[in-house]
């Protein structure tokens, strides 16, 4: 899930240990907003890079999709095993899963796509922003697109007992810089399992 300076992998391997979905305030269904975002008329890519993927859902659809392959970076081992176990045998050589520290991780160019539902906004130090872009650029080939969701300004100001960092769409558009240009925005009002609202910005950026 979340990246934060001051939390290791274990903060979050005692969150998933513990918790089902639904004590998860960003489970949810069918992941529409990211699917739509991913898409290209209709057509999600080939290679995709879910970054903070937890137990995320988006997996399961963005397989059934016809991705031909996705993988999963958190800091988690446990909710990365979790998704292997329920993806099963069917799911083999079509996912990897990465257990990394996204502002260390140093991928290949090897993705047509960057997904991040709720990472970026735990990084709130500069340097781990400006990393995280990076690294972002790294990952993706050119004319790949990254689809992006962090709290809006109206959002919540914490998460699992974390501040955040939220962000329009103009301060997203201005930390990915001039190698990057805005295709799409959204702002989607994600509901906790427990009914309680959180706002999202949400981009969709094209690598130049």
């Amino acid at each position: 899930m979340g990246y934060h300076e001051a939390v290791d992998e274990s903060h979050w391997d005692a969150i998933y240990g513990r918790a089902r979905d639904t004590e998860l305030s960003w489970a949810q269904g069918r992941p529409d907003v990211s699917l739509d975002l991913l898409a290209d008329d209709g057509v999600l890519p080939r290679r995709v890079v879910d970054v903070g993927a937890g137990r995320s859902s988006l997996v399961d659809h963005l397989l059934a999709g016809g991705v031909h392959h996705v993988t999963l970076v958190d800091l988690s081992a446990t909710a990365l095993d979790d998704v292997a176990i329920r993806l099963g045998a069917e799911s083999s050589g079509r996912i990897d899963t990465v257990v990394a520290d996204i502002r260390t991780w140093a991928p290949d160019p090897s993705w047509d796509a960057w997904h991040d539902r709720a990472v970026l906004h735990f990084l709130s130090d500069d340097h781990g922003r400006r990393h995280y872009v990076d690294t972002a650029t790294r990952a993706i080939v050119p004319g790949g697109i990254a689809v992006i969701g962090v709290f809006a300004p109206d959002g919540p100001e914490q998460c699992s007992g974390l501040p955040v960092r939220r962000a329009s769409t103009d301060d997203i558009v201005e930390l990915f810089g001039a190698e990057w240009s805005l295709e799409r925005a959204a702002h989607e009002i994600h509901r906790t399992p427990w009914g309680s609202e959180q706002a999202f910005t949400w981009v969709r950026l094209r690598r130049r």
